[in-house]
């Protein structure tokens, strides 16, 4: 490929604007929104197939987007701390997906390790930012907000990322222009 920066970055766009129209299929109704998450995939692929600089942009800027095109989520702290979280998945996945050596279990190790830490990361930002303005984030809140109440996305998320992923691998090993 003679031109590789080019083409990510046109992916990445891709990825962006597909964050921006996939929460529409929800309805912008926030609890299904939650429930699916559906600005999470985009990231995690943009990150898996662009790498780690690209997804970690994309989920850094995809919260303050949509929130400036569509009001959803909320500015503030709603798309501060989905940016926050948004953006370690990009970049962890990023890094770990393209850094394995072992192509074997890689995907979902990649998967599972940049959830666990976008969640963790989004904990962190949701607790200080509730804090600045003297609202409580438990552990309890933590776990159903971050676990409980997401596993159909989560769900979502572990069936077809690697599926998507498998696919444009195949594509590239037959040797197509992409």
């Amino acid at each position: 490929m003679k031109n590789k920066g080019l083409y990510k970055l046109v992916i990445s766009a891709l990825f962006l604007s597909m964050g921006m129209v996939l929460p529409l299929l929800t309805g912008q109704i926030k609890e299904i929104g939650d429930s699916l998450l559906p600005m999470h995939l985009p990231v995690m692929l943009c990150g898996a197939i662009c790498g780690w600089k690209y997804g970690f942009v994309v989920g850094a800027i995809l919260p303050f987007l949509r929130s400036l095109c569509f009001g959803m989520p909320p500015l503030y702290p709603n798309a501060v701390w989905m940016a926050v979280e948004l953006s370690i998945y990009g970049l962890v996945i990023g890094i770990m997906y393209l850094g394995f050596e072992n192509r074997r279990g890689r995907t979902i190790i990649s998967l599972v390790t940049a959830m666990l830490c976008g969640r963790i990361g989004w904990g962190i930002a949701k607790s200080i930012l509730l804090g600045v303005v003297g609202k409580g984030f438990t552990a309890e809140s933590f776990l159903v907000g971050g676990f409980v109440d997401s596993l159909p996305g989560i769900a979502v998320q572990i069936i077809l990322i690697p599926i998507i992923l498998r696919s444009y691998e195949r594509v590239l090993a037959k040797g197509s222009k992409v």
